[in-house]
């Protein structure tokens, strides 16, 4: 129960569901599925991937990507 209260808990948890796209191609990273091709483990939060990790699809960098709403 404590970790209801736990600030800290919370913003880890929408870390985590938060989902980004591609503003080249449209591809959708899912924190929840990771990206197993290029190393990056399910769960692994967008703001936690390495600066020189590209899109999949169409190779751009992460400045390329945008929060989903």
């Amino acid at each position: 129960i404590a970790k209801l209260f736990d600030e800290d808990f919370w913003v880890r948890n929408d870390e985590v569901r938060k989902k980004y796209v591609c503003d080249v191609c449209g591809y959708v990273y899912d924190p929840a599925q990771g990206d197993p091709d290029s190393g990056i483990a399910p769960g692994t939060p967008f703001e936690s991937i390495p600066a020189d990790w590209t899109c999949p699809i169409c190779g751009v960098t992460k400045d390329e990507f945008s929060p989903m709403a």
